[in-house]
């Protein structure tokens, strides 16, 4: 049973019943407060939330006939403070020493006075002291559904109160915690000689609220009273009459219903529906809000990386070894990148690898004449009779130079005088082929004349 079951009965209790005490015995119970004026009477039962209450108590050979008969009525006068029904409040009784019994389930009766005649045939077990087996039992035999148990989704506490007077023959501790894993809040009442440290294993936390002890069961039916005060409601969500579906919360003499974190009250006050944690304004994240039942999370767009607060984003260097495939070159743009070349190598159409680049095409280089390849780069020249400028790119036309050897200054003048001969003789050939004309030109006048 948690917090929103039964949060008034530790605090109820912790008043209610002594102190926990630092040895096995401590002071006696406290007197009982008197009643308030217009409260409920010894024989009044009072309206409690609805219950499936287990009593578990030991009958062992330390507790003498006389003594379970005070248990016995303890018990009886629980059954009367509650508000036993079918649909209210469901009790059962397990009896145990060195074997458990179980005195009547959860579903046998559903009214008071059949309850209380079973409680008064219940006869001590006698020997041992099995409490671990006890619980163990109430687990297995008496929380089910079969045996009475309400189901989960009804939202019914489960409830144990354990009154021994003995320390327990086995091993209790991990059959309690099972218990109180499985959702059962466990109440340790311990008489006379109980063993302390025993009671403190056993019960649920906060130990202050679920560990009590008396010194003799003479006192143990002035339980009853506290135990009153602890389940009479005081408010309409104590009454579990309130019909919220989700939460109740008290408002003096009224109350107002809410949802858990992640619904929505409905316009009728009662109900609740889900609500959109990742709906504008209704989360913390930087880029990415996601639904997760009635919560959320956050995330980021890609090439983002989620913060330590678990809210904030941070853009990742996507140029990290291993977290692209560029063949060549990376390049980071705001949570993506793209991919480059060397010089001398372009980009292939997959966008990620490169190839080699002609540098000597058509202007991919700056020769003025011509462009020679050398691996990834290139050099410039001239063409013939062209020498390469100073800068390495221009050229300029070549100029013939002046100094000559003696074999080629002969070969010179030889070819000059060849030249002077042969002129000498077309210009003589010319005259007399001029001589020739004159002479054939009379010639041909006196021809006429005659």
């Amino acid at each position: 049973m948690g917090r929103a079951g039964l949060g008034v009965l530790g605090c109820c209790l912790a008043l209610a019943m002594l102190p926990l005490p630092a040895a096995p015995r401590g002071p006696a119970l406290r007197p009982r407060r008197q009643p308030r004026p217009g409260g409920p009477s010894a024989d009044t039962a009072c309206k409690n939330r609805p219950l499936d209450l287990v009593f578990i108590v030991d009958s062992s050979r330390s507790v003498r006939p006389e003594e379970f008969e005070k248990v016995k009525i303890f018990l009886s006068e629980m059954i009367d403070t509650l508000d036993v029904g079918e649909r209210t409040t469901r009790v059962a009784v397990m009896n145990y020493a060195s074997t458990v019994k179980v005195e009547f389930p959860l579903r046998t009766y559903f009214d008071k006075a059949s309850m209380k005649e079973a409680v008064s045939r219940i006869e001590p077990l006698s020997a041992g002291t099995m409490t671990g087996l006890a619980i163990q039992t109430a687990m297995d035999e008496v929380f089910t559904e079969e045996m009475g148990t309400r189901p989960a989704a009804s939202n019914i506490p489960k409830v144990v109160i354990v009154v021994t007077d003995g320390r327990p023959q086995d091993q209790v501790q991990d059959v309690a915690a099972s218990a109180r894993t499985a959702g059962i809040e466990i109440y340790a009442v311990g008489v006379d000689r109980a063993d302390m440290q025993s009671l403190r294993i056993m019960a649920s936390e906060p130990l202050d609220e679920h560990v009590f002890y008396v010194e003799t069961y003479g006192v143990i039916e002035k339980l009853t009273s506290r135990f009153r005060e602890t389940f009479c409601a005081v408010n309409v969500c104590a009454l579990g009459t309130h019909g919220c579906q989700q939460l109740c919360v008290s408002d003096g003499p009224s109350h107002l219903c809410d949802c858990y974190e992640g619904y929505t009250l409905n316009p009728d006050k009662r109900t609740c529906s889900a609500v959109d944690m990742c709906a504008p304004g209704r989360h913390e994240c930087d880029q990415i809000c996601v639904s997760n039942n009635r919560s959320y999370v956050c995330d980021c767009y890609e090439g983002y990386t989620l913060n330590p607060d678990k809210k904030s984003c941070s853009a990742m260097d996507m140029c990290a070894p291993g977290r692209h495939d560029c063949a060549q070159v990376c390049l980071s743009n705001d949570g993506t990148y793209s991919c480059g070349c060397y010089e001398g190598y372009t980009l292939n159409p997959d966008k990620k690898t490169c190839s080699a680049a002609d540098v000597c095409a058509p202007g991919r280089h700056d020769c003025e004449q011509v462009c020679v390849r050398d691996d990834l780069s290139y050099t410039c020249d001239c063409h013939q009779g062209y020498t390469l400028n100073p800068d390495r790119k221009t050229c300029s036309r070549a100029i013939t130079s002046s100094l000559v050897t003696t074999e080629e200054s002969c070969k010179c003048e030889a070819i000059v005088a060849l030249q002077d001969s042969v002129t000498s003789r077309l210009e003589a050939l010319s005259t007399k082929l001029e001589e020739v004309s004159e002479k054939l030109q009379a010639y041909q006048e006196r021809q006429q004349i005659v």
